[in-house]
């Protein structure tokens, strides 16, 4: 199982045109886990695509919009290819470590996971812990993707369970940079949808 990371970009100055290729099953192979607009982060008129399939082959591809396109191989989560559903505020996390200490990340986000998200503080979600097939310089860029209801959660969950505050304190350590991208899910099945605190379109501030 092999996901596909594409960021699009449109030359408008907004994503729609992006989002309804999508929704008519374009400029994407395999099966779509996700796509996302950005709140902060991507550029108004960029969209990220994730698509998966057992066929890494099949998910290269380049289209007109395509600015980015990464092939992952998920570690601790997700365990199936079942898409992205719920509303709400997903994190996109980079953690830029050396390639020798991509399995101690993975292995202390999972040991941190087993409190941060069971909690009745905040409503959170690891979905998806990747790494990329692709190093530079022995440096590997992992991606998180994190599921929250809205940004009101996002910010208790700055203050976790101790064990997982101490597992995430440990995981920094091996980290040489991160990068985060706050994003919501687009729905295909509804024209608007909106999440607790952020409005659907980007064109509030």
């Amino acid at each position: 199982m092999i996901f596909n990371y594409q960021v699009l970009l449109d030359k408008s100055n907004h994503n729609q045109a992006l989002v309804d290729k999508v929704g008519r099953g374009e400029l994407y192979q395999g099966s779509l886990w996700g796509a996302f607009t950005g709140l902060f982060g991507p550029a108004s008129n960029q969209l990220i695509v994730v698509s998966v399939d057992g066929d890494p082959q099949k998910l290269v591809q380049s289209n007109t919009y395509q600015v980015t396109s990464e092939l992952w191989t998920p570690t601790a989560r997700p365990t199936d290819a079942t898409p992205c559903h719920q509303q709400g505020l997903y994190v996109f996390r980079r953690f830029f470590v050396m390639e020798d200490n991509v399995e101690a990340l993975v292995t202390l986000s999972k040991q941190a996971w087993e409190t941060f998200e069971n909690t009745s503080s905040y409503a959170a979600e690891p979905l998806g812990l990747f790494q990329p097939n692709q190093s530079e310089e022995g440096v590997v860029a992992v991606m998180l993707l994190t599921w929250y209801d809205g940004f009101a959660s996002w910010q208790t969950s700055r203050t976790p369970h101790p064990q997982a505050k101490e597992n995430f304190s440990k995981r920094q350590a091996l980290t040489l940079a991160t990068s985060a991208m706050a994003t919501r899910l687009e729905s295909f099945s509804e024209s608007e949808q909106s999440i607790t605190g952020v409005h659907n379109r980007s064109t509030s501030t």
